[in-house]
C-alpha cells in the first residue's frame, strides 16, 4: 500500500483530524469543494501548516497536518477555515435546515488526535485513505477524486 510520505519519516507535530458538517448525510463539502479548496488555501497563507494526508466525504472530513514547530493553534485554523468556507456559500447553499434552525453548517468543534509513532501514522493514513470505502462511495479508494490518495497514486504512476 503506498502512502503520500514514508511512514518511517514520521513529522513531529503530526495532528489527525476529523471535522464534519452539522446535518449527516448532507453532500455540501463535495458539492463546494473548490470553495472548500480555498478556504484552506487561503487560512494555509496565513497560517502555514503541511498537509500530509486529506479526504474530503459528502458531510465530513479527515485530514493529517504538520503544524510548524512550536505552533499548536489546529483550532484557531479549523476556526478559519470553517468560517471563509461557511461565508463564501450563497444563500441558496444554505439548506433550509441550516437557515431555520439557527445551527451552522458545521458540527461545533473537530475531533483531533495528535499522531505519536509510526504505527500511529500507518494507522491514521490507512483510515483516510480507505473512508469513502468504508462509506459505500467507491470499491477502491484510487476512485474517490476528493482524496489525496488519488492525487499520490497518480503522481507515482507518472514517475
Amino acid at each position: 500500500m503506498s502512502y503520500p510520505i514514508p511512514i518511517r519519516a514520521l513529522p513531529s507535530h503530526a495532528h489527525y483530524f476529523t471535522v464534519a458538517l452539522n446535518r449527516a448525510g448532507d453532500d455540501l463539502l463535495v458539492l463546494e469543494i473548490e470553495r472548500l479548496r480555498q478556504a484552506v488555501r487561503v487560512t494555509r497563507a496565513d497560517a502555514p501548516f503541511d498537509i500530509l494526508a486529506w479526504v474530503v466525504l459528502p458531510d465530513h472530513l479527515h485530514t493529517i497536518w504538520k503544524l510548524p514547530t512550536g505552533d499548536d493553534d489546529a483550532q484557531g485554523r479549523w476556526r478559519r477555515i470553517k468560517a471563509r468556507f461557511s461565508a463564501s456559500l450563497p444563500r441558496s447553499a444554505y439548506r433550509p435546515q441550516f437557515r431555520n434552525s439557527g445551527q451552522g453548517v458545521w458540527q461545533r468543534g473537530i475531533w483531533h488526535h495528535l499522531i505519536t509513532d509510526a504505527d500511529d501514522m500507518a494507522l491514521h493514513l490507512r483510515s483516510c485513505q480507505m473512508d469513502p470505502v468504508r462509506h459505500g462511495l467507491v470499491d477502491v479508494p484510487e476512485a474517490w477524486p476528493y482524496s489525496s490518495f488519488s492525487k499520490s497514486l497518480a503522481l507515482q504512476r507518472a514517475g
